[in-house]
C-alpha cells in the first residue's frame, strides 16, 4: 500500500513539473539535470559489473528575475544551486549508494547548468546596455 501511495505521489509531482514546464515554455529557463549511477541488474558495463543511471531534471524559471542586474544573476544562480541540491537529494533518497557522491552530484549538476545561466545573463545585459 505504501509503495502505491509513493508511486502516486511521485507521479503527481512529475505531472506538476510537466505542467510548470509547459507554462514556462515562453519564459527563460535553465534545465538542471542531476545524474548518479548505481550497480544493479538492469545493465552491464564491459567488466560485467551491472550499472543503472538515475537522472532527475528540474526546470528553473527566470521569468520574474531581472538578469541585467548582478542581484538578478545571483538570484538565478541560487535557484540553480537549490534545484541541483533538490535533484541530487531526491536521487540519494531513492538510492542508498551511487556514484558520484551527493556533494559531487550537486557540483556537477549546477556546474553544467551555469553555462546556460551565463548565456542568459550576458544576453540580458547586452539588451539593456546603452547604445
Amino acid at each position: 500500500m505504501g509503495t502505491i501511495i509513493g508511486k502516486l505521489a511521485t507521479g503527481a509531482a512529475a505531472a506538476v513539473l510537466l505542467i510548470d514546464l509547459a507554462v514556462a515554455q515562453s519564459a527563460p529557463e535553465v534545465q538542471v539535470q542531476a545524474k548518479r549511477a548505481v550497480t544493479t541488474s538492469t545493465g552491464r558495463i564491459a567488466n560485467g559489473v551491472p550499472v543503472m543511471d538515475i537522472t532527475v531534471s528540474y526546470g528553473v524559471s527566470a521569468k520574474d528575475i531581472d538578469l541585467s542586474t548582478s542581484s538578478g544573476a545571483k538570484e538565478l544562480e541560487q535557484r540553480v544551486n537549490d534545484a541541483a541540491a533538490a535533484a541530487c537529494k531526491e536521487i540519494s533518497r531513492q538510492l542508498a549508494s551511487g556514484s558520484p557522491s551527493e556533494a559531487e552530484c550537486i557540483a556537477n549538476a549546477s556546474g553544467k547548468a551555469m553555462g546556460k545561466v551565463r548565456e542568459m545573463v550576458a544576453a540580458a545585459q547586452k539588451n539593456t546596455a546603452p547604445k
